[in-house]
């Protein structure tokens, strides 16, 4: 590397093994779709089945994944859980995506 910064090999692989993780997260449409929601601030269940026309299960479905990996919390108010995103490396890659690929006519 350059300047004398140097990373051991154990602190890049663990590195990599979150990017993995974080790209595998961001490699179903779906889930892509709701992290760009989040990205914007907090949403229901409901709020984001409006945004993105997806139902209410497979919503469920993809925000429990996320929620697995570490990538978004929930919170309860009232009857609802509010959404939000928790790792904050997440949302500049939802940017980058955005500009890359939703920012042009297709």
């Amino acid at each position: 590397m350059e300047g004398g910064f140097r990373v051991k090999a154990d602190q890049l692989a663990m590195a990599a093994e979150q990017a993995a993780g974080a790209m595998r997260a961001l490699s179903n449409p779906s889930r892509l779709l709701i992290l760009g929601q989040l990205a914007a601030g907090e949403k229901t269940v409901g709020e984001l089945e409006d945004a993105l026309d997806l139902g209410q299960a497979y919503v469920s479905q993809q925000l429990a994944r996320l929620r697995d990996d570490g990538i978004v919390a929930a919170t309860r108010d009232g009857r609802q859980m509010r959404y939000r995103l928790t790792d904050q490396r997440i949302a500049p890659l939802i940017e980058v995506i955005y500009k890359e690929y939703c920012a042009y006519p297709i």
